[in-house]
């Protein structure tokens, strides 16, 4: 049982990890508590650090664990119903998980002009973005303002680095059009858990991409990961028109929302 000083601790942690943009999950009896599982008792989890407090008991406490990483993993909080051991489908207990997830994150690789607009507009929904871009005289400050990092690196080495982060809520883009940047970069994001790979390009550019990606050893399942030509069939032609309709793209794909993209349709794209 969580006493007023865990309690204390607990809010300090979770204070601590927020700003530090790091995942938490804090679970909270809030219905049905007894003398061993009193309500508002609180277990606050993480992902690869010990949890901190207790629920009562040990059975319930490994449940909730379990389902309080779900939780984070997804980006979503709610109310669960257990027995008072944490049995399923009992509904003794009502306990609260809040999940303190870190801004998803967009890895944008390219430093162009359509890398500008996206940038914004990925910030306006929420992203944390990243600008790689192995060329150091395009990849600056000073052309993404909006970004929070901007690094000069070559996307694969940087995937190499940060890719086994990254999980469903994540979005890589690759809108460079050089096979030495993007055919390593597209087989570097087909290594992580990333919710959405897409890359640019004309019809002709990504059927000459998916051509090398298959000679390199990438996969037909594989290959239907990537969305390309990247984007809704909007119609856009702006970097800002095409940035929303990549981001349009996102949203309908996380929602499980039929949609038409590009990759789907045919003909020019610019029609």
């Amino acid at each position: 049982m969580s006493d007023s000083s865990d309690q204390e601790s607990i809010f300090a942690t979770v204070k601590r990890l927020i700003v530090a943009e790091a995942p938490a999950a804090l679970a909270t009896i809030i219905d049905g508590g007894n003398e061993a599982s009193p309500n508002g008792a609180k277990l606050l989890v993480q992902p690869d650090a010990p949890t901190m407090g207790s629920l009562g008991h040990d059975d319930l406490d490994r449940v909730v664990i379990r389902d309080a990483l779900g939780e984070l993993a997804s980006g979503t909080s709610g109310v669960r119903h257990y027995g008072a051991t944490g049995e399923a489908r009992q509904d003794d207990l009502s306990i609260f998980i809040e999940s303190f997830a870190p801004p998803p994150q967009m890895l944008i690789f390219g430093a162009v002009d359509f890398t500008a607009a996206l940038s914004r507009v990925a910030k306006v929904l929420g992203y944390r973005v990243t600008v790689c871009d192995a060329r150091p005289v395009f990849a600056t400050r000073q052309r993404f303002p909006h970004a929070d990092d901007v690094v000069v690196d070559w996307p694969h080495r940087l995937l190499d680095n940060v890719g086994k982060d990254l999980s469903q809520r994540d979005v890589i883009c690759v809108l460079t059009h050089d096979p030495k940047f993007d055919v390593p970069a597209v087989i570097s994001a087909l290594q992580t858990e990333a919710g959405y790979i897409g890359a640019m390009g004309s019809r002709r550019t990504t059927d000459d991409r998916n051509r090398r990606l298959l000679e390199e050893g990438v996969d037909a399942a594989d290959l239907d990961r990537i969305m390309a030509p990247i984007g809704l069939d909007l119609g856009g032609r702006t970097p800002e028109e095409t940035a929303i309709s990549i981001c349009a793209e996102i949203i309908a794909m996380r929602a499980g929302r039929l949609a038409p993209s590009l990759r789907d349709a045919d003909g020019d794209i610019h029609r």
